[in-house]
This record gives C-alpha cells, sequence and structure tokens, in this order.
C-alpha cells in the first residue's frame, strides 16, 4: 500500500550522488535549490511539456509534499476555497484545512475525472485554488488533452482562480499521452502552478526531492518560507536529481511495461471475485477497488459489513491482507 514503485534507483542516478559525495558537495546549497537542478529542471519542462520558465520560477523541496505544503502556506488566506477532485491523496485537504482554507471536495462519478461542468458548479468568488492530480493517486485517471482544454475555458472565466497541477505520476503512465494544463492552454501561464519530482518515475522516495514551476513572486514567497523551516533541500539529493533528470530515461519504457502487465493481472483477478470491482488506471500504480457489491453482506463470524472501512477490518482481520 506504500505509495513507492518497489524497483531500485537506477545505478547512473546512485553514482552521481556518491561523486557528489566524494567532491565534497556536503555544504548547504540555495535556499531553492542549486542552479545545475533548477537548471535540470527547466531544460525537463521545456522538452517534455513544452513550457518555458527561469531560474527564478523554480523553488526545489524535500519532496514534492513539502512545496505543495510551502504552496498553500504562502497563498491560503482563512475563508479561501480549494476545489479538490475526488478521489484525491489524503493530503490535499489537510494541507487546505491547516491555512485556514476551506476544501471543496467534488465527487467525481465520470471516470473519476473533474469535467468542465462539475467545475463550474462549485466556483465561487471565494476559490482560490483548483487542484488537479493526473495521473490521478488514488484512481489511476489520466487526463486527456480535450479534457484539459474544457477545464481550462472554464477558468479562463474566472481569473481569480489558480491551478496547482499534481505531476508526480506524468512517466507512470499506460495507454494515454501526458498533458499538463499550462501545456494545452497557454493563456492559464501565470495562474498555473507545476509540481513534480524524481519519487515516482526515478524509484527516487527516500532522496525526497520535488519542485514546483509558476509565477516568480509566488516561488519568491515559498523560497522565503523554506528558508525559515528546512533550507536546503539535501545536497547529495540534488546532485543525484540533476542526473536523474539530465540522463538515460530508457527504462522507464521496460518499468512501465512491468507496471502494465501487473495491473493487467490484477484488474482481471479482482474483477472475477463476487463483489468486487476495479476500474482500469491509465496510469499511477494503484488500483481503486469498489467492494460496494459486498455491501450487507455477513462475514463466517456473522459481521454485517456495512461500508468499506468494515471490509478492510474484515480482509485484516480475517485473512491477514492489508488494504487502504
Amino acid at each position: 500500500a506504500a505509495g513507492e514503485p518497489d524497483f531500485d534507483t537506477p545505478d547512473h542516478i546512485k553514482k552521481a550522488a556518491i561523486q557528489a559525495i566524494s567532491e565534497g558537495k556536503t555544504k548547504y546549497t540555495a535556499v531553492d535549490g542549486t542552479r545545475e537542478l533548477k537548471e535540470a529542471i527547466i531544460n525537463k519542462l521545456r522538452k517534455d511539456n513544452n513550457l518555458e520558465y527561469t531560474l527564478n520560477q523554480i523553488c526545489v523541496g524535500t519532496g514534492a509534499k513539502q512545496v505543495l505544503f510551502n504552496l498553500f502556506m504562502a497563498t491560503i488566506n482563512s475563508g479561501d476555497e480549494v476545489i479538490i477532485p475526488a478521489p484525491y491523496w489524503v493530503s490535499y485537504v489537510d494541507m487546505v484545512s491547516l491555512f485556514g482554507g476551506l476544501p471543496v471536495v467534488v465527487e467525481c462519478k465520470q471516470n473519476f475525472k473533474l469535467t468542465a461542468e462539475l467545475l463550474k458548479s462549485r466556483i465561487t468568488k471565494k476559490t482560490k485554488w483548483l487542484i488537479l492530480n493526473s495521473p490521478n493517486n488514488p484512481a489511476g485517471a489520466v487526463y486527456t488533452c480535450d479534457e484539459l482544454k474544457d477545464i481550462a475555458q472554464i477558468l479562463l472565466e474566472y481569473p481569480h482562480m489558480n491551478v496547482v497541477t499534481d505531476d508526480i505520476y506524468e512517466h507512470i503512465i499506460y495507454d494515454e499521452k501526458f498533458f499538463t494544463i499550462a501545456q494545452v492552454e497557454p493563456k492559464l501561464y501565470d495562474r498555473v502552478f507545476v509540481v513534480n519530482g524524481v519519487s515516482k518515475a526515478y524509484a527516487m522516495t527516500g532522496w525526497r526531492i520535488g519542485y514546483i514551476a509558476g509565477r516568480s513572486d509566488v516561488v519568491k514567497a515559498i523560497s522565503t518560507l523554506q528558508s525559515q523551516s528546512t533550507s536546503n533541500p539535501n545536497s547529495i539529493a540534488q546532485a543525484a536529481a540533476a542526473a536523474a533528470l539530465n540522463g538515460d530515461h530508457s527504462f522507464l519504457k521496460e518499468r512501465t511495461r512491468i507496471f502494465k502487465s501487473r495491473r493487467d493481472f490484477m484488474v482481471k483477478e479482482l474483477n472475477s471475485v463476487p463483489g468486487l470491482s476495479a476500474s482500469v488506471p491509465q496510469g499511477a500504480f494503484y488500483l481503486f477497488v469498489s467492494c460496494e457489491g459486498l455491501l450487507s453482506k455477513s462475514t463466517k463470524s456473522g459481521k454485517i459489513i456495512n461500508n468499506d472501512l468494515d471490509f478492510t477490518e474484515y480482509l485484516l482481520g480475517d485473512h491477514l491482507v492489508a488494504v487502504v
């Protein structure tokens, strides 16, 4: 259930870290990241996403989680509303609430994706942020170019809104092509903040490097907050992350193939279980399984399964299987 690949960090990335240690790159760096890593991020965003940024528009943090936290700390005032499509990664709601924001959770029943109509129905004068996460944790849903264009058209009608796009699963994608919203609608460029990192694609969860790209004044505020909390990200991990972004990406194809074969196997097996159903995720490495068909059933011990929590407790208690 951990949100990390079971593959090891590629050898060329490890070697870059060892070299950085040997070369004495063990001191403080700039609070918002080394120039080497920021340039690697700029090149990545240009090459992969057709987005242009400058050094003062990038902040590197201790994982994508920290830069999201810092972004909300820097921008949310009490009463600001943040639209969060559900299903969603667990931390979004708590981060928003922590800074006095109001999470506006939108249930997305159509392929687990936010539609333009749904979005428009939840926007108010107090809406400050929309969070987009594609590929999605936990549903594996991936927004197509056309779907993002439809959402972008609504956002253009509401200039007081900003978008944070959590692209951490960008390279773990199966039957779709990856797009990020500022790429499909350049008019939103100044209102979009791209969050990404090296944890998932490069199997570097423990190295703790993430980054944000966006408007320079907000990125400066994020860097200021970071200077009073963690200071710079780990210097060795930054050297490794630069090697990851600049280096050979051929290993991704094979790893994605393995993930896809596992996905296909698990979807087939789970859908053959009476009472369970699993949709086919287009990205990431999670299955979002429905146990709706088991509600109101009773276990061998006579306990009624009233909800998803009862079912997870049944799996754990009767079968020693842990699920989230």
